[in-house]
């Protein structure tokens, strides 16, 4: 169980209770910490929508990814359990600036799903804190391993796993949202 904990008011500096993480402060002075909470209502419509938008500006994905992404969206809200199962909203600048979810896949391993992090708030740490929080939390939990899916061309996201302690374990090409990508699976031991 989550225990209560105070989060930055950002319009007036005050502290909020919050249920969820502890916030991180970055590091650059001149720019607001962000928070981690857990999903709310709309808040997995927003994922959908910024994968869609986000991965076919950045990569030329086409309507298909959008589709994978409401997929593990739907799966996630229909099955949620949150005694195994979690998602995280980063907010920066009172604003949604990432996500990552956690799902159960088998009784000892937790599937990594959903990882984003908008453009501009890049650099501030964001995508490993929501790795970190999908490790603490799944050990927490009882998983024994974690896994998750990305493509080759996703660096700054295969640099986060990596220093986290993933190992590739397995690529493939497809074109299940475009041609000539590379599937990686990658899996770390809890």
């Amino acid at each position: 169980m989550d225990s209560l904990q105070h989060f930055v008011d950002h319009a007036g500096g005050r502290s909020a209770p919050h249920r969820g993480s502890a916030p991180m402060a970055n590091t650059a002075p001149s720019k607001p910490p962000y928070i981690l909470r857990h999903h709310q209502p709309g808040d997995l419509g927003w994922i959908i929508h910024r994968h869609g938008v986000l991965y076919h500006q950045e990569y030329g994905w086409d309507e298909r990814f959008e589709a994978v992404a409401a997929s593990v969206a739907a799966e996630f809200l229909q099955k949620f359990d949150p005694a195994r199962e979690r998602c995280w909203i980063a907010e920066w600048n009172g604003e949604r600036a990432g996500s990552v979810v956690l799902m159960k896949k088998t009784d000892e391993v937790a599937k990594l799903r959903l990882l984003l992090v908008e453009p501009k708030a890049r650099g501030l740490g964001i995508g490993a804190r929501l790795v970190d929080e999908c490790l603490r939390f799944a050990r927490q939990v009882g998983y024994r391993r974690m896994t998750l899916w990305t493509n080759s061309l996703l660096v700054s996201a295969r640099s986060i796993y990596e220093k986290a302690g993933f190992e590739l374990i397995h690529s493939e090409p497809h074109s299940l949202f475009g041609s000539g990508l590379i599937g990686e699976t990658w899996e770390r031991e809890l």
